[in-house]
């Protein structure tokens, strides 16, 4: 049992979901002597698991357990008008999610934390920043909305890390209190999970609370080429650290005859970039910023940067059969996400559509209709994105593939070749979550690249 900086022990603590982050949440608390009660809609073997393991397990609701702790820990499927969330913060119990848990888990000499948040980057930067850390010889992981959970690396002393690369997502800020990253960055805002927060502000306000530590001598950084992040960073009280993909001003980061700088030394250079494109460039900028605000230095950045492997599904390059290209990038969830995607190629073959989560596809399609070949939608909001394109891109060929079952993007794949000519990119860049067809946007990415393989093997 760790010295936590809150004691549980003998603590009535309710765990709302016995996915990933409850069931992880639930054995901490365990062990650190709380009384443990889990609930979750149905029962399950991690049910059964955490019911071995000491906790109180309640399948339905939960409410009515509410009378009898002073804790709540949600998962992050628990929005804010989730009816348990609503009764407990109505009730005057502390609600907070899995890193806030792992925040108050931490004992003396604990590990610091170097955040990332923002609507999209957050995995490549967090993995950029660990791959840096790495470099430069500490002990650290990529951890938080990827990873294992947080409270693992709070409560296992023999991990023994320096620093962790956090990736905090807008669920999970918006659940925290303490939580205060010696560093946050927010890499950018746009409209996403607007559903969840109930509007816009909701979302952007819950990412400030990356930057909590700044009036407390924490370093608050953020993308200056972002009107939203930079007017939100101009009011943050406390020290402030700006990257632009311009030429920077004194102390920030950016971009000078094609290389990253800060205060005039070059970090690495713009081609050593990995996945390729702007956005990832002002990934970079992010992840060295926060590693400088560590004490890492200039020559741990070029060579955590140099050798930085690209996460899956972002960006990538399945492979180019009849000269035309095929990128998966299953990751953009979002149309900020595929705005940057679309951007990159001058000439698309779009296969979009999935969950779009409340947001308005309509200025994407505008923004890039002079690029778009033709397009492949699919996914239970494919009609919305059929629509946008028929007001802005109305010569755009579009194919509607309606089908949902594990033969779809077979599917999708032959309609987005018929559609390419040499020279163009077949990009899956859907704009939308997977969850109405796909287990994960990885399982989406996987799908599209099996496809992909079987296009080429027909045509070899």
């Amino acid at each position: 049992m760790s010295e936590s900086m809150i004691g549980y022990a003998g603590r009535r603590v309710l765990v709302a979901g016995a996915g990933v982050a409850g069931a992880a949440s639930a054995r901490a608390l365990i062990a650190e002597g709380a009384e443990v009660a889990v609930v979750d809609r149905a029962d399950s073997a991690a049910l059964g698991q955490l019911r071995a393991a000491g906790a109180r397990v309640v399948v339905g609701a939960g409410l009515d357990l509410l009378g009898e702790v002073t804790d709540v820990v949600l998962s992050p499927g628990f929005a804010p008008h989730h009816p348990l969330a609503v009764a407990a913060t109505s009730s005057g119990l502390d609600v907070y999610s899995e890193p806030e848990l792992a925040w108050r888990l931490r004992g003396p000499g604990a590990a610091q934390w170097l955040a990332v948040t923002g609507t999209n980057g957050k995995t490549t930067t967090t993995t950029m920043l660990a791959a840096i850390l790495t470099a430069a010889g500490k002990r650290t992981a990529a951890l938080g909305n990827i990873g294992e959970p947080l409270v693992f690396a709070a409560t296992d002393e023999s991990a023994a890390y320096d620093v962790l690369a956090v990736e905090l997502s807008s669920f999970q800020l918006h659940w925290s209190s303490l939580l205060a990253p010696q560093a946050g960055a927010m890499l950018n805002l746009a409209d996403d999970h607007l559903d969840w927060h109930g509007g816009f502000d909701a979302y952007a306000g819950a990412k400030t609370a990356v930057w909590r530590s700044a009036p407390a001598g924490g370093v608050a950084v953020g993308n200056l080429d972002d009107p939203r992040v930079a007017a939100m960073l101009s009011r943050v009280e406390g020290p402030r650290v700006g990257f632009t993909l311009a030429e920077p001003a004194p102390g920030q980061f950016g971009v000078v005859d094609g290389f990253l700088v800060h205060d005039g030394v070059e970090l690495t250079s713009v081609d050593q970039i990995r996945p390729p494109g702007a956005h990832n460039v002002a990934n970079a900028l992010a992840a060295a910023a926060l590693a400088r605000a560590y004490g890492v230095d200039a020559a741990a950045v070029h060579a955590g940067l140099a050798g930085y492997v690209p996460q899956a599904h972002r960006n990538a390059h399945v492979t180019t059969v009849g000269g035309v290209a095929y990128i998966d990038d299953s990751k953009a969830t979002n149309p900020h996400a595929a705005l940057a995607s679309l951007t990159a190629y001058p000439r698309v073959v779009w296969i979009a559509g999935g969950q779009l989560k409340g947001v308005d596809v309509a200025d994407l399609v505008a923004a890039v209709a002079n690029r778009l070949a033709g397009a492949v939608l699919l996914g239970v909001d494919r009609a919305e994105v059929a629509t946008a394109l028929a007001r802005h891109a109305p010569a755009v060929p579009v194919v509607e593939v309606a089908r949902a079952d594990d033969g779809a993007m077979a599917d999708v794949v032959r309609a987005a070749a018929s559609l390419a000519t040499p020279g163009d990119t077949v990009l899956l860049a859907p704009a939308a979550a997977s969850l109405d067809m796909f287990a994960s946007y990885a399982k989406r990415g996987e799908a599209f690249a099996a496809a992909v393989r079987s296009l080429e093997i027909s045509h070899s």
